[in-house]
C-alpha cells in the first residue's frame, strides 16, 4: 500500500508523490471495483481523492452534509451513533476495501452516523457526481453495491434481533464464534477485533459485563484468553449452548 506522506490537520489531501499508485491501489482493494476491467478502474483512480486522519480524528458527524463514497485504503474506521441521552452505540468497523457513506450517492443526504479513524487511517472519496456517471456507464458496479448493502442489512437486522431477544452470553458466544468463522481460526484461536468497551457498544451491554462473561466462559472450559486480545475456544459446541 501506498505510503502517503499526508499532513496531521483534519482531512488534509494527499500529495501528487504517489498518488496515482494509492489510488490505483484503494481502487482495486474494494469489490464494488476490483471486478472491472484494468482500463476502466484505471478510469475511477482519476477522479478519486485522498485523505489522511489521525487515530481518533473525526471523518464525519452525523448531522453533517454528505456527497462522497469513502474507501478505506489504509487503516480502520469506527461508525457509531449516539442515543438521545449521548450513549455510543458502535454500528461496525471498516477494514481496508471496505466503505462508507453510500447512502448520499442516491440523493442530498446528510449523514446518520460518526465515522472516527480508530488508528491512522487513509481513505479515498470518490463524489456523488462522479460515482453516479460511473454506476451509468458500468451497471455491474451498482450490482456489487447492491450486494454490499443487502449484506449490510442482513447483519443489522441480525444484531438488532440479537440485542432485543438473545440474553448477554448468548450474544457474546455468538459473537466469538462469528469471529471464528471470519477470521477462519485454525486453530479455534484468533485475535478479539475491537476493545471490550466497543464489544460491550456493539452486543448492547457493559465492558464490566463482557470482562464477568469471558471469565465465566474461561472458568466452564469454553475458551482461554491469552495475551494481546488472543482468545482460543477450547469447546465451541459448549460455548454456543449457553
Amino acid at each position: 500500500m501506498a505510503n502517503h506522506k499526508c499532513g496531521h490537520n483534519h482531512g488534509h489531501d494527499c500529495g501528487h508523490g504517489e498518488r496515482n499508485h494509492g489510488h490505483k491501489s484503494c481502487v482495486s482493494l474494494v469489490p464494488i471495483f476490483n471486478h472491472l476491467e484494468d482500463e476502466q478502474m484505471e478510469e475511477i483512480t482519476e477522479v478519486i481523492r485522498s485523505k489522511s486522519f489521525k487515530k481518533g480524528e473525526i471523518i464525519y458527524r452525523a448531522g453533517e452534509q454528505s456527497d462522497s463514497l469513502y474507501i478505506v485504503s489504509n487503516g480502520r474506521i469506527r461508525i457509531y451513533r449516539l442515543s438521545e441521552s449521548g450513549k455510543e452505540q458502535l454500528v461496525r468497523f471498516l477494514n481496508p476495501g471496505d466503505f462508507t457513506g453510500e447512502l448520499a450517492l442516491f440523493s442530498e443526504a446528510v449523514h446518520e452516523a460518526y465515522a472516527q479513524a480508530a488508528e491512522k487511517t487513509e481513505v479515498c472519496l470518490i463524489t456523488r457526481a462522479d460515482l453516479q456517471k460511473f454506476l451509468m456507464k458500468y451497471p455491474s458496479i451498482s450490482l456489487k453495491l447492491l450486494e454490499e448493502f443487502s449484506n449490510r442489512l442482513e447483519q443489522s437486522e441480525k444484531q438488532t434481533t440479537r440485542v432485543s431477544t438473545e440474553k448477554v452470553e448468548t450474544r457474546l458466544a455468538l459473537f466469538l464464534a462469528e469471529c471464528i468463522e471470519s477470521q477462519g481460526a485454525r486453530p479455534l484461536e484468533f485475535t478479539l477485533p475491537m476493545s471490550k468497551r466497543d464489544l460491550a457498544s456493539y452486543i448492547g451491554t457493559t465492558p464490566e459485563t463482557i470482562s464477568r462473561k469471558l471469565a465465566e466462559f474461561e472458568d466452564a472450559g469454553y475458551i482461554r484468553q491469552k495475551p494481546q486480545r488472543r482468545i482460543e475456544v477450547l469447546d465451541l459446541d459448549g460455548l454456543l449452548l449457553v
